[in-house]
């Protein structure tokens, strides 16, 4: 039999938190591995547990989602841990702080069960989890306002192929939708996207989409 996945979640608001919890641990392919309410115990909790995932909520007392997910899957840390980021659509700055800080995708906490779980599995694969509509939203919204100032296409390492498939990736596009736009096989586009991630040093399709809009290739 295949382990677990073994998840950790973090949440002030117990309510909330038990319902994960409940909702994860009714699952025969998950485990709750442990859980936490503020930001520091998540990270202490993971260095000690090393879950698969951990969920993380992003505004909590004593240290907020977006730092403990830098200290846990930021640049230099040597043993990353996958977060997934739960917020809600008022949050738009910090879910795109999450992201850049090294989340490995973002749902909304009113999400229906099932796409919590579809996420955590998405997650613990090592994909990124990325909701089209949620993308263009907050992401996009925020990031558009801090786009760095003389940020040109032509600076960027890609062919303009690779620019196009990096744009539709910013959309939230996926891999299947992506063929279809540009009359690809998928099997040509995921070519494609693993050569944007490795020239562009991304880890992820979310990072793929924060350097886009950061970089004003998408609106």
């Amino acid at each position: 039999m295949t382990a677990p996945i073994r998840v950790l979640v973090c949440d002030d608001q117990v309510l909330v938190r038990t319902g994960l919890v409940t909702i994860i641990d009714a699952q025969p392919d998950l485990e709750v591995a442990g859980e936490c309410a503020d930001g520091q115990a998540a990270v202490d909790l993971a260095d000690r547990l090393r879950p698969d995932v951990v969920v993380m909520d992003v505004r909590m007392p004593v240290l907020d989602g977006i730092e403990a997910t830098r200290l846990l899957a930021g640049a230099g840390v040597p043993h990353p841990v996958k977060v997934l980021v739960v917020t809600t659509f008022n949050l738009d700055k910090y879910v795109y702080e999450a992201l850049r800080a090294g989340a490995s995708g973002f749902l909304l906490k009113e999400a229906p069960p099932a796409q919590l779980l579809h996420g955590i599995r998405t997650v613990a694969t090592g994909a990124a989890l990325l909701d089209p509509e949620v993308t263009r939203q907050l992401v996009g919204r925020y990031a558009a306002r801090i786009r760095p100032a003389g940020s040109a296409p032509q600076d960027i390492p890609l062919t303009p192929r690779e620019l196009e498939v990096l744009r539709l990736i910013a959309d939230g596009r996926s891999n299947s939708e992506i063929a279809a736009a540009l009359q690809l096989s998928q099997e040509t586009v995921k070519t494609f996207v693993s050569r944007i991630l490795t020239k562009l040093h991304l880890r992820d399709r979310v990072q793929a989409v924060v350097y886009a809009y950061r970089h004003g290739l998408a609106t």
